[in-house]
């Protein structure tokens, strides 16, 4: 039934695409398994790239992985104009330097434009020949022996030669190349932007080699004002849902009803506190009267409405139905407030129509100690039951209190930051982003493979890029300033919290028999530990004022 109010505010989420609280205190399996809990994004040594199974949802299925292409598959795949790498932990001693022009570009991007000079591709050409005499099976020779150039061109092919040894130029250079960048490159973002045709050509006319690598790098944070972060003005908007008295005695209330018989009335209308079976229809109400349209929105047969629950509803519409009896209509104009939930119908002129199907009482047992256990078990008395119930929203207005309080701080922090974003960064975070939604789309509704193969499509995933560009940027911005900030500050976490949270995490992937990698688990846990101690730093630092709304 549309005409309810959703309570999902209370936690102050202004961003629907993620969870509520972007950073949280305490890690686990659970939070390791969402990739919104990235505090930054570390730089990666020049020697040591990840492979295509750790690039985005290196702790739960990816369904659109992005294959990076490595040296060691075929040369043809390496063809297209643009292909991203992943670099071996190697660094070969190369027989002379090559040269290296590092230039920037906008977006956080370094163009590498590297000229291998011929000693170093005719070292690369011996040893693709030697690998080629090992494995080839040449007629009349015996494997693994010396086999004349010529008669191993002719077999092996020259091209195929050729293309090996490229590939081989390629390896043993670019972790070279990528010196200047170490520590600042991000994690698959290094692109060959020369054609691998073109290469092969200066190969075969020159007996050298010239290509170009793209790379992004780790954005710079800009403070505005410079070192803002460190006197905060925080304005903290409390939901009045998460008052623990009022939602205590709501529990108290509830579990009470649950104890209770509805038994039909059948000598007078709708009271507060029955529950009445509605239809409900609505039109729109248009000034001129000459555009009537229907409100399916708004519409629900059979609604089971407890009188109690008025606040969910549009104003005025309990008000409106008070008195009405089974098999009675009553019909009556309402406009729906503009603090609406769904934005199509704020401010909307309606006319309502609702038939009372069936009507019901409570008949409620008397509020005693008698009631105590089966209200709560444990319980001997009425008293004990409001205090444990009282002391349990408590901690959740707490809960809430302090995510409210870190949502804030963040949506300011991201205000006040301003950094050049490289795509490979954008891309990344909102794959990870949309993984975690396909999760929990797939746990909710059991997807068949047609249906998971249509939302895994790039179609789907950049149609969910560009319509939550906003979302995935600000969150990108927010993470770079909390990690900008924990060096800054030279913020530090004991050795013995991260062992135990990494032990805990991986006990829990146990537990729900789930794949991980140890090194992300570690990677991840490190972060979140990180970014809590930011926000555990700034609301010392902050000057905090709440209020309710």
């Amino acid at each position: 039934m549309e005409l309810c109010v959703s309570s999902s505010t209370r936690f102050m989420n202004k961003n629907p695409s993620r969870p509520s609280h972007t950073f949280i205190r305490a890690t686990s399996a659970h939070s390791l398994r969402n990739p919104v809990f990235q505090f930054k994004h570390k730089p990666f040594s020049s020697l040591k790239l990840p492979s295509p199974s750790r690039q985005i949802h290196l702790l739960q299925p990816n369904p659109f992985p992005r294959n990076p292409c490595h040296f060691s598959i075929s040369a043809s795949s390496s063809s297209s104009s643009s292909s991203s790498v992943a670099l071996g932990n190697d660094k070969d001693r190369l027989p002379a330097d090559i040269e290296v022009k590092e230039t920037e570009e906008p977006n956080c991007r370094v163009r590498l434009s590297v000229g291998v000079p011929q000693a170093v591709c005719e070292d690369c050409y011996k040893r693709v020949i030697n690998e080629f005499m090992k494995k080839a099976k040449v007629p009349g020779f015996r494997p693994g022996k010396n086999v004349p150039e010529s008669i191993l061109l002719s077999h092996v092919g020259k091209k195929n030669v050729q293309k090996a040894t490229v590939e081989s130029i390629l390896k043993r250079t670019l972790p070279h190349a990528m010196a200047s960048v170490t520590g600042r490159a991000l994690r698959d973002s290094v692109r060959i932007v020369t054609k691998f045709s073109d290469m092969e050509q200066t190969y075969s006319s020159l007996n050298t080699l010239r290509y170009d690598v793209i790379v992004d790098v780790v954005p710079q944070v800009k403070w505005s004002p410079e070192n803002g972060y460190k006197n905060l003005k925080v304005v903290v908007e409390i939901d009045s849902d998460i008052d623990a008295q009022r939602a205590s005695e709501q529990e108290l209330r509830r579990r009470h009803k649950s104890l209770g018989l509805l038994r039909i009335v059948t000598d007078r209308g709708l009271q507060i506190g029955d529950v009445a079976v509605l239809d409900i229809s609505a039109t729109t109400i248009d000034q001129d009267e000459l555009n009537v349209l229907e409100l399916p929105s708004a519409e629900s047969k059979g609604f089971h409405f407890d009188t109690e629950d008025g606040d969910r509803v549009i104003p005025g519409f309990i008000d409106s139905i008070i008195g009405i009896q089974p098999g009675e209509m009553k019909s009556f104009p309402l406009v729906f407030p503009e603090s609406w939930k769904q934005e199509n119908l704020r401010g909307v002129h309606a006319q309502f129509t609702v038939e009372c199907k069936e009507l019901f009482f409570r008949d409620l047992p008397e509020l005693d100690d008698s009631l105590a256990v089966r209200l709560l078990p444990g319980c001997t008395t009425l008293k004990q039951v409001k205090e444990l119930l009282l002391q349990r929203y408590l901690e959740v207005e707490e809960t809430a209190r302090e995510q409210a309080t870190d949502n804030a701080i963040l949506d300011l922090l991201q205000k006040m930051v301003e950094v050049d974003i490289p795509q490979s960064l954008f891309e990344e975070q909102g794959r990870q982003f949309y993984g975690a939604k396909l999760l929990e789309i797939q746990a909710n509704v059991k997807l068949n493979e047609q249906q998971l193969a249509s939302l895994s499509s790039p179609k789907a995933v950049d149609e969910y890029l560009e319509n939550q560009k906003d979302n995935i940027l600000n969150v990108i911005k927010q993470n770079l300033a909390v990690g900008d900030i924990y060096k800054r500050e030279d913020l530090q976490f004991s050795t013995d919290d991260l062992v135990k949270e990494v032990e805990n995490s991986i006990a829990e992937f146990k537990r729900q028999k789930q794949e991980y990698d140890e090194e992300r688990v570690r990677e991840q846990v490190q972060e979140i530990l990180e970014g809590a101690k930011v926000l555990e730093w700034l609301r010392e630092h902050a000057e905090i004022q709440y209020i309710t709304r």
